[in-house]
């Protein structure tokens, strides 16, 4: 890193949204409310999964995946976020943005690849169901969850050591409520058009490549589907819906964040779209799969009963 450019920023001031001591205050009590909700959520699905050996199987070990990655990316946000709400200036350390900024976008990354991996799992059970799991096996899933963890690094890195290695001759303020990579970029008082393109090819990569897998999986899931007996049409169907709810949503907010010219979006509606991936689908995901599907209710309403059986045999004291 230039030790110039380092000694004339320590820190990073993050705008936020414009608020009032009020508004802010009950902002604050409402992001808080949902990160904890979002906590629970996700924490009750890796929990009934781990609990319940009928869901011991490749698609809930990738849906315990995404739990894990929702908590993570909410987690290393979320502090910055809510500081927003209360302090202003909002300020953070320069090697705490950085770091927010790698394993933010590190775990994003991480959250397209799984889930075009996970549309894969659905079409490998439905299209291919003698050989599901000889193709999905135990070792398969763990190399293709590793996999997803280092590319997700590995492309964050590659976006955010050049940007922050450049000059900013002292200017310090991201326009936006988290420490987010293309707003810092902007501070920049040299030439960046390199270190943008690279961020294009990389988003171009990481949101069309998955889109296209999942696109080409679900358009064979379907064909598969209605060849198949009546009966058997609305398990299958259940089977996908969820996950096809869930990237929908998330695809749907990043391809406008990301894809569009920024021209088209005004800078607060942007940071709109950046808390609908952000924040809300990690609150929305674990409801989505829990409400769609049997065997997460089953199980669910299991450990439940066994908690409360638990609790109502425990002698007094």
């Amino acid at each position: 890193m230039d030790r110039g450019n380092q000694s004339l920023l320590i820190e990073f001031i993050i705008v936020g949204f414009p608020v009032t001591k009020q508004t802010g205050i009950a902002l604050f009590v409402t992001f808080l409310a949902i990160y904890l909700l979002m906590l629970a959520s996700n924490g009750l699905i890796i929990a009934v999964v781990h609990t319940d050996s009928r869901l011991h199987s490749p698609m809930y070990y990738f849906l315990c995946n995404l739990a894990y990655l929702d908590i993570a990316f909410l987690s290393t946000n979320v502090t910055t976020c809510l500081n927003g709400f209360l302090y202003k200036p909002n300020i953070v350390p320069f090697s705490t943005c950085v770091a927010q900024m790698v394993i933010g976008l590190a775990l994003g990354i991480s959250q397209c690849i799984l889930l075009a991996v996970m549309a894969w799992d659905r079409y490998v059970a439905i299209c291919k169901p003698l050989s599901y799991h000889s193709i999905v096996s135990k070792a398969t899933c763990i190399r293709l969850s590793v996999a997803t963890i280092l590319s997700g690094l590995l492309l964050s890195m590659v976006q955010v050591f050049p940007t922050v290695t450049v000059p900013f001759c002292g200017h310090n303020t991201i326009d936006h409520y988290i420490c987010e990579l293309a707003p810092a970029l902007h501070l920049a008082c040299v030439d960046i058009r390199l270190q943008q393109l690279v961020i294009l090819i990389i988003s171009v990569g990481v949101i069309i490549v998955p889109v296209l897998l999942i696109t080409f999986s679900y358009l064979r899931i379907f064909y598969t589907i209605l060849r198949m007996p009546a009966s058997s049409r609305r398990k299958a169907f259940s089977t996908c819906s969820s996950h096809l709810t869930v990237v929908i949503l998330f695809y749907g907010s990043i391809i406008v964040m990301y894809m569009l010219p920024k021209a088209v979006i005004p800078k607060e509606d942007q940071k709109i779209f950046t808390l609908i991936y952000g924040l809300v689908t990690p609150v929305l995901n674990p409801l989505i799969y829990t409400l769609r599907n049997k065997e997460i209710k089953g199980a669910l309403k299991k450990l439940i009963s066994v908690r409360v059986t638990w609790q109502g045999s425990k002698p007094l004291m």
